[in-house]
């Protein structure tokens, strides 16, 4: 029988502690954020995923979900609410509620907060290849992801060095008008 992981409650809401099944409504769990940059709901807690990472991210107009990067493993995407740019191979993509992307393994590609107002997207990503993995995947230059503070300028495989720019996201609680 496979046991269930506790739940602890922090000052930035419930956490995962320990690997087992759990039951966590969003809106309770522990969030990142830091003024100017996407949102993620942390599901996993300190749980180790190893096969597969979820997360939701809400993104305000301009904010980029992540640097324009690759992956050794493959990626998916659902635009719950809202709109947002997809970035992809160098080209833009409009996305809207219900649009789902598939990446590949390899396929290079950053979504950034479109519209008016918030968008919340699932990212789903497999873990087989990126878990303790030196060639997990990389930031290369692209034009058009740095025309929208997507990109990098020059290419690396070091998340440190990609997002050295922007504010480290802080653990928070979850705020009302990130999902409604």
């Amino acid at each position: 029988m496979v046991p269930e992981a506790p739940l602890e409650a922090t000052d930035a809401g419930r956490v995962a502690k320990g690997n087992g099944w759990f039951a966590l409504n969003a809106k309770d769990a522990r969030w990142y954020h830091a003024d100017g940059r996407a949102a993620h709901c942390d599901l996993e807690g300190d749980a180790e995923f190893d096969q597969l990472g979820l997360n939701i991210v809400v993104l305000g107009p301009g904010e980029p979900m992540a640097m324009y990067h690759w992956e050794a493993d493959q990626e998916d995407f659902l635009v719950l609410s809202g709109e947002a740019l997809l970035i992809i191979e160098g080209e833009e993509r409009m996305l809207r509620a219900w649009d789902f992307v598939h990446c590949p393994r390899t396929t290079r590609h950053v979504i950034v907060g479109a519209g008016d107002g918030l968008s919340v997207v699932v990212a789903v990503g497999a873990r087989d290849q990126s878990v303790d993995n030196p060639n997990w995947g990389g930031y290369p230059v692209d034009e058009v992801a740095q025309g929208h503070g997507a990109g990098v300028d020059a290419e690396t495989s070091e998340p440190a060095e990609a997002y050295a720019r922007f504010t480290k996201r802080q653990p928070t609680r979850y705020r009302s008008e990130w999902l409604g």
